[in-house]
């Protein structure tokens, strides 16, 4: 087999269909979309409730009839089947052999086993739980067409704030289009920047009806979504995992549609509550600090600043009286050691010598003090005690002490 020598189609047909031949019958899962009967042959669309996928399933067997209870649109069933392709429009379909239809208890069991990993996985987590923005500028909503939950939610906000702006996106809330649908809205929302939370809304329902909302490709679509999700399926006997995995869950669409928007009047009387307490404060404290500042001013020493200057002068003047009184003193002390000194200069002054009658005698040539006669010459000065002499020596005589 080459470009130069291609097989023809019909062989390219046949190997596929020999391939598939050797799949065997095997066993799958999925939701009915479409059932017709063509006398007794009955014709199934098998779809994957989580992807757009879905199967021809051809039943020529009688297992259909033997469902009990019959089947119907978005039953869940499980199917042991054969691959069979069509050589002549090269088309693909299940031949099925047996069906059984997924009871109540089994899917509540699946839904637990969901419900234990996703919370193992910490989808449940209190701590990635994103909180809910206090004032959205535009709020996405996931809805049925024209269904009373969208109603309820779009009443009682614009109810609470008349300005709010929501982005509606009307999907299949059952069936088997409900998670694909919502899946594809939820992400288109969550990419618009404006979008700051998004609500799932649901009126309630059959358990079998909110089978999508515990849907795990759902829940993780959710759980991965940047902006914060509100879960408001309003069915309170059996939760829905999306209630779990959401950021915030409301019972009904009317309280989501309470809770994602302010009361604007409650939020205006709070407003002015907290105005008029501030106001009162701001009074009160104006009045007590205006009291402390009357009481201040009314202390002597604010009331007559003179006294702190006339009691710091008193204090002055004492000081200055001390010191003069020290200096007087000092100075008294001062004069009577200078003269005590003066007394003893004048004892042991040669003038006071000289007072007594006594001579110093100096020889006039060499100005030396004259102690011995042999030392004088010719001339000599004699000092009193008032002048001087100036004398001749005519005879210098030694004599024995």
């Amino acid at each position: 087999m080459s470009a130069e020598n291609p097989w023809p189609l019909r062989v390219v047909s046949k190997k596929i269909g020999d391939w598939l031949a050797r799949l065997g019958e095997v066993w799958t899962e999925g939701q009915i979309t479409e059932i017709s009967h063509r006398g007794r042959t009955v014709y199934l669309t098998l779809r994957d409730p989580s992807a757009e996928v879905s199967m021809r399933v051809v039943d020529f067997t009688g297992a259909v009839a033997a469902c009990d209870p019959p089947l119907r649109d978005g039953a869940q069933v499980v199917i042991r089947a054969q691959a069979q392709w069509w050589d002549k429009n090269g088309s693909l379909s299940l031949h099925v052999r047996e069906i059984r239809q997924v009871g109540l208890g089994e899917l509540l069991a699946r839904l637990e086993r969901l419900k234990k990993l996703l919370a193992a996985e910490g989808l449940f987590a209190a701590e990635r739980k994103k909180p809910l923005p206090f004032l959205p500028y535009r709020i996405g909503l996931i809805t049925g067409r024209a269904s009373d939950a969208m109603r309820d939610v779009l009443k009682n906000a614009k109810a609470r704030l008349p300005s709010v702006d929501f982005e509606v996106r009307e999907v299949a809330v059952q069936g088997p289009r409900a998670v694909s649908e919502v899946c594809a809205a939820l992400v288109e929302l969550d990419r618009d920047p404006d979008i700051e939370v998004i609500v799932i809304a649901r009126g309630g329902g059959s358990m079998e009806d909110l089978l999508p909302f515990s849907d795990e490709t759902l829940c993780r679509a959710v759980a991965e979504a940047v902006t914060p999700v509100v879960s408001a399926i309003g069915h309170e006997p059996d939760t829905p995992i999306l209630d779990y995995v959401a950021d915030w869950r409301a019972s009904t669409p009317t309280e989501a549609g309470k809770k994602v928007v302010p009361d604007l009047a409650e939020e205006q009387r709070g407003l002015n509550i907290s105005r008029t307490r501030l106001r009162q404060a701001l009074n009160a404290m104006l009045i007590h600090q205006s009291d402390a500042l009357a009481a201040m001013r009314a202390r002597p020493v604010l009331a007559r600043p003179e006294t702190m200057l006339e009691a710091r002068a008193e204090a002055v003047e004492n000081l200055a009286h001390r010191m003069r009184a020290r200096m007087g003193s000092r100075l008294e002390r001062s004069t009577d050691e200078l003269t005590h000194l003066r007394a003893r200069l004048r004892s042991l002054s040669p003038q006071s010598t000289l007072d007594r009658g006594y001579a110093i005698v100096t020889d006039t040539e060499s100005g030396a003090v004259l102690r011995d006669a042999a030392e004088a010459g010719e001339a000599i000065e004699v000092r009193l005690a008032a002048g001087s002499l100036r004398a001749a020596v005519i005879h210098a005589r030694e004599e024995e002490h």
